[in-house]
């Protein structure tokens, strides 16, 4: 298994939801963070939301505080991206990024968020 799998992206109309999910392996070091950030066409990959594996520490950017939620669940070695009240600037390829024990960041394969205007 990759260390970090992304899925849950979809079309989704303005105001809808979607909820992402972010697996992770045992080559990740579960002592930092795992954290979200998006891409959207033509634009420089940004920081969204992170959290600690064990559920702890969620905190986001501006752009997105109040409409998305960072979650965790570690019987399932899964981070969650709960995404509310879609906008079409919301559209990007979503990745998370951990830390792989002792050999620097990883980043997922990364799950596309469409929301049409």
């Amino acid at each position: 298994q990759a260390p970090l799998v992304e899925s849950g992206g979809g079309l989704v109309q303005a105001g809808g939801s979607l909820r992402l999910s972010c697996a992770y392996s045992e080559l990740i070091d579960t002592s930092y963070f795992i954290l979200w950030y998006r891409q959207a066409p033509g634009k420089r990959r940004e920081f969204v939301g992170g959290i600690g594996t064990n559920g702890g520490g969620a905190y986001y950017s501006d752009s997105v505080r109040g409409r998305f939620t960072v979650s965790s669940d570690k019987t399932k070695n899964t981070i969650y991206l709960q995404l509310n009240n879609l906008q079409p600037a919301d559209t990007a390829v979503y990745y998370c990024n951990g830390r792989l024990a002792g050999r620097g960041d990883y980043w997922g394969q990364g799950t596309q968020v469409t929301v049409p205007s």
